[in-house]
């Protein structure tokens, strides 16, 4: 396996007198795990471009100690490629190439801290497979060598200093965003540090009862939630994939049945493809406009599936539904149900339960984005063939021995299908599949395929149970006769019981 890393890396990890320890453990990770560090030739033309001579040929025979690119794939030449991506200057030359080697497989992976590159590796379908330091950390650990995840908390906007980075685009957009600030200071938000303690991402939001001025047909009044604000600098964590699943919940808990938010769209916007792909329908612009005259466009994320709205759609499937109204999810019968068991260390770290995050990081006080995010990866042995998307997945958690809770041996949640592989016995190329999904170390995935080849679920975590439903109470409901040993399904009689057990109100799914 090999990954191609971005020249901002490369200037990062050469020229710093001191490494940051993320990137320190990230190379030595690298290293260790035997998989190739290269850089793209438009790279290396880029660094002999250094107007510095002392700095340049200190790079340049440092530049020497990673492989180069062979042979790169031209994206000038896909025109389809090509229509997704903006190329309007040098360095948007170079960033496509990069992207390019990862789209057609030149390179298993891309490092970059490049905020834009990312913005169109979601776009185009690869941002799986392009990482930040963070992400790069998280999929090629070490087992001994686990990162602590960061934490996001609650707080207000009178603890916030108005004059981080993260408020200046904010001040050039709203003239008046300065005044606004200050005159709500009492808003809630959820805050995600750096490690320098700056901010990297942030979330205001309040709840709201009243008509969503519109250019053309206004919204009426209805209680809503408005994220007023939704801005991440920081790459990497999934952090704006956990604002979206938070705000969703945090509006279900409240009765909300709408979230909607205003934002002025940007070239090869992140902010709109995230929150277009869990459900905001551009509903149109309203009559507010920023410094370049341009109107701020209106996003609304509706909770309950009317038919007004399920017309909407250009895609009414199951999986389709399950993510445009997320975190609600279809379970009628079209779809398969599936009991999932999972071991309790790969269970604790893709479901993060809060009261888990106490225990664990309590000393943080806040939310831990590691095992969070929505979009997650199961890897089994078991090769079943009747799995497809849409289908539903209840996970039961294990009997752990070492660490007993009352959730052991009980089903604890519930995700949906969102692309299944099947027959797989190459670890590169599972590690590619799951990309900054995973939980699992390149080793481990290397060990699942040492004699027999695996199945990769890439699945959409909806919710967890409210109540735990224990193998004892499986049984007497006849929905298992014993612990489960590999996955298995059950019928949509017995997933009902189970839903009715498990708490799960009928107005949380679709069918």
């Amino acid at each position: 396996m090999d990954v191609l890393l971005d020249t901002n890396i490369i200037i990062d990890r050469e020229d710093s007198e001191v490494l940051p320890d993320n990137l320190k453990i990230l190379m030595r990770n690298l290293s260790d795990l035997q998989i190739k560090k290269i850089i793209h030739p438009l790279s290396i033309a880029e660094i002999k471009k250094d107007k510095n001579p002392k700095r340049r040929k200190v790079n340049e025979s440092k530049i020497s100690t990673y492989s180069e690119l062979k042979h790169p794939p031209l994206f000038t030449k896909d025109t389809e490629f090509c229509a997704e991506i903006s190329s309007k200057s040098p360095n948007d030359q170079i960033d496509n190439a990069l992207l390019y080697s990862v789209y057609k497989n030149a390179a298993s992976f891309l490092i970059t801290q490049d905020k834009g590159i990312h913005k169109k590796a979601f776009r185009i379908g690869i941002g799986d497979r392009v990482l930040s330091i963070d992400e790069a950390l998280n999929v090629f650990k070490l087992e001994k060598a686990p990162i602590t995840p960061p934490s996001i908390y609650e707080d207000n906007l009178y603890n916030l200093d108005i004059n981080d980075k993260i408020f200046d685009g904010l001040k050039e957009d709203y003239i008046e965003f300065t005044d606004w600030f200050n005159e709500n200071q009492k808003r809630d938000c959820l805050v995600y540090k750096n490690t320098n303690g700056s901010l990297g991402a942030l979330l205001i939001y309040k709840n709201e009862n009243e008509t969503v001025d519109l250019q053309e047909e206004d919204l009426p009044k209805k209680k809503r939630m408005k994220i007023s604000t939704l801005v991440v600098s920081s790459t990497g964590n999934k952090i704006g994939e956990f604002f979206i699943q938070w705000a969703s919940k945090y509006a279900i808990d409240n009765g909300f049945t709408e979230i909607y938010l205003t934002h002025f769209i940007k070239p090869e916007d992140y902010l709109v493809s995230l929150i277009e792909t869990y459900g905001f329908f551009n509903v149109g612009k309203n009559n507010y406009q920023n410094t370049e005259g341009e109107f701020e466009d209106v996003f609304v994320k509706y909770l309950n599936p009317t038919h007004e709205i399920m017309q909407k759609l250009d895609d009414s499937s199951p999986k389709q539904i399950s993510q445009i109204f997320y975190p609600k999810f279809y379970d009628g019968e079209s779809v398969n149900k599936f009991v999932v068991p999972i071991n309790p260390e790969y269970h604790d770290k893709l479901f993060l339960s809060k009261s888990r995050q106490s225990k664990l990081y309590e000393h943080q006080s806040g939310f831990i984005v590691e095992g969070n995010a929505i979009k997650k990866a199961y890897l089994s042995r078991a090769n079943l063939n009747n799995v497809s998307p849409g289908d539903l997945l209840l996970f039961y958690l294990t009997k752990d021995d070492k660490q007993p809770t009352k959730d052991t041996q009980s089903i604890t949640g519930i995700g949906i299908v969102e692309k299944d592989y099947h027959n797989l016995d190459n670890a590169d190329e599972i590690i590619k599949i799951v990309g900054k999904r995973t939980v699992y170390s390149p080793n481990e995935i290397g060990t699942l395929v040492d004699d027999s080849s695996a199945m990769v679920l890439l699945f959409i975590f909806s919710t967890s149970l409210p109540k735990k439903v224990h193998l004892n109470r499986l049984k007497e409901l006849n929905i298992l006769k014993a612990h489960p040993q590999k996955i298995q399904g059950i019928t949509h009689e017995n997933y009902l019981k189970l839903k009715k057990e498990g708490g799960i109100d009928e107005g949380f799914t679709i069918n």
